[in-house]
C-alpha cells in the first residue's frame, strides 16, 4: 500500500490540535431573533415583529419578564415565553462578566429592592423568579452590563408618598455582584414613581482579556490564537480588511470575522495612525495616504480607497512610521527603492486621496523591518495592538571618540570636548 499510495500521493490537508471547541462558539450566525414583546413570543419566524440581533439556529435565548421572572429557551421559529417581556438576548453558558443592575418592588411590603447578579448556570425552560414571588411584585429597572459596568440612577418617588426628598440618586457601584436567588438590598420604602439612567460606570470588576482565533474568526476569553488586550468599558477592536477597508467594533463574543479579509486585528486607540499604500485607478498612481479614524458608528465597514474598479491596497499598518520596499519599473527595467511613510507625508483626512508616490503601480511592496540593536528596532514593531513595546538593547563596549583633528599632536589630546577647551590646528 505505501508503495501503490505513499509516493506521489502526500497528504493535501493539515492536522491541527484544538485546545476546545465547542459548536455554539464556532457556528456561524446563520438566524434572527425576533420578539414580540407584548403576546410574550420570541424566535426565528417572528419577522414582522422586533430584530433583537443575529444569532445561530442552536443558541440559547435569555429571556426576563416585568413580573421578574426569568428563563432560558433554546431557539425555534416560535416560543411562547410569557407575556410582558422587557429583555430578550442570546445567552452564553457560564457567562461571569455579563452582570444585570436590577430594581424590583416587593408586591408584599411595598419597598423597592435593588441587586446585582450574573447568569451562569440554569436548567433550560425553567422560570426563576429573581425578586419576591408575592403576587404584585415587578421589575422597576433593568440594564445588561457586558463587562460588569456599574451606573448611576435618578430615584423618582411617587408625589404623594411622605418622604422628604422625593429625587435623588443611587450608585449602583456600591453593590457587590452576587448570585440571582440574593433579594439585594433595600433602595426605599416608599413608592417609586421612575428609575432612569443617569450615568454609566465603568466595570467594576477589571478589564478583560480578549484572544482572537483566526481560525475561526472568533474572539474568545480562552486564550486562544492572539491575545488583542485587556479590554474595558468603552474599548474597541479595529480591524482592517485587504479590501481598503476599515471597520471599529465591540468585544462581543458573539460575533464572527472572517479570516482571509483581515490584514489587521488589534486594540483601537484614538490615536492610532492607519498608513496606507494604494493605488488610484481613477488617476493611474500610487499613492500614500496617513490617517486617524474619524468615523463614530460601531461595526460598519468604511472604504478609505477610491470606487475605481481597479483601485487596491497594497501595503496597509497602524506602526508609527513604517518603512517600506517596493519595486518599479523604469524603461522596462525594475529598481528598487525604500521609503518612510511617516518621513513622506503627514496625517490628513480619512478621505483624503493621499500623495503620489509613484505614476505607475508599485510591486513587491512590503514591509522593512528594522535591524536588531538600531534605534528604529528599541520599538517592537510586530506588536499587533497598536502598543509599542520597548525591548532590551545589548550592552556594547562604548567606543572611543575619534580625535577632531588628524595630526601628530593629537595624540596627547583628549577623546572628548566640553564648552570652553581650546583646539590648536597646524
Amino acid at each position: 500500500m505505501l508503495e501503490k499510495y505513499g509516493k506521489g500521493k502526500e497528504r493535501l490537508t493539515e492536522i491541527a490540535v484544538f485546545d476546545e471547541i465547542r459548536a455554539t462558539e464556532v457556528v456561524a450566525n446563520n438566524a434572527k431573533l425576533y420578539v414580540n414583546y407584548e403576546e410574550g413570543f420570541i424566535g426565528m419566524g417572528l419577522k414582522k415583529d422586533a430584530f433583537v440581533q443575529d444569532c445561530s439556529d442552536i443558541d440559547d435565548i435569555i429571556i426576563f419578564r416585568r413580573d421578574g421572572v426569568m428563563k432560558v429557551v433554546r431557539i425555534d421559529e416560535k416560543v411562547f415565553v410569557g407575556k410582558d417581556i422587557i429583555h430578550v438576548a442570546v445567552w452564553k453558558k457560564n457567562d461571569e462578566r455579563t452582570t444585570y443592575n436590577m430594581a424590583y418592588v416587593d408586591g408584599k411590603s411595598g419597598r423597592t429592592n435593588v441587586k446585582r447578579f450574573n447568569v451562569n448556570g440554569i436548567t433550560r425552560d425553567k422560570e426563576y423568579f429573581l425578586g419576591s414571588e408575592a403576587k404584585g411584585s415587578k421589575v422597576h429597572y433593568l440594564t445588561v452590563n457586558p463587562n460588569g459596568e456599574s451606573e448611576l440612577v435618578s430615584v423618582t418617588l411617587s408625589p404623594g408618598c411622605p418622604a422628604k426628598i422625593k429625587v435623588f440618586d443611587y450608585d449602583f457601584g456600591e453593590l457587590a455582584i452576587k448570585g440571582r436567588t440574593s433579594q439585594g438590598n433595600l433602595l426605599t420604602k416608599y413608592p417609586v414613581k421612575q428609575i432612569r439612567q443617569k450615568e454609566q460606570g465603568k466595570s467594576t470588576i477589571g478589564a478583560q482579556k480578549i484572544w482572537y482565533e483566526d481560525i475561526t474568526g472568533r474572539l474568545n476569553i480562552q486564550e486562544r490564537g492572539e491575545l488583542l488586550g485587556e479590554f474595558d468599558t468603552g474599548d474597541t477592536i479595529l480591524v482592517l480588511y485587504n479590501d481598503g477597508s476599515y471597520e471599529v467594533t465591540d468585544y462581543d463574543l458573539a460575533q464572527r470575522l472572517e479570516p482571509k479579509e483581515i490584514v489587521f486585528i488589534g486594540k483601537f486607540h484614538p490615536e492610532m495612525v492607519i498608513n496606507a499604500v494604494h493605488f488610484d485607478g481613477h488617476k493611474g498612481w500610487t499613492m500614500v495616504k496617513r490617517f486617524h479614524v474619524e468615523t463614530a458608528k460601531l461595526r460598519e465597514r468604511y472604504s478609505y480607497l477610491s470606487d475605481h474598479n481597479k483601485s487596491k491596497l497594497l501595503f496597509v499598518s497602524v506602526k508609527p512610521n513604517p518603512r517600506i520596499k517596493y519595486t518599479i519599473k523604469v524603461k522596462g527595467k525594475p529598481l528598487t527603492g525604500e521609503i518612510s511613510l511617516g518621513e513622506f507625508m503627514d496625517v490628513k483626512g480619512w478621505k483624503a486621496i493621499g500623495n503620489r508616490l509613484s505614476d505607475q503601480i508599485l510591486g513587491g511592496v512590503k514591509e522593512v523591518l528594522p535591524e536588531p540593536g538600531t534605534e528604529d528596532a528599541e520599538i517592537k514593531q510586530g506588536n499587533l495592538f497598536g502598543e509599542p513595546e520597548p525591548i532590551k538593547k545589548e550592552e556594547k563596549p562604548e567606543k572611543k571618540k575619534k580625535p577632531a583633528v588628524d595630526n601628530p599632536s593629537s595624540k596627547d589630546k583628549p577623546d572628548t570636548y566640553k564648552p570652553g577647551d581650546v583646539i590648536e590646528f597646524d
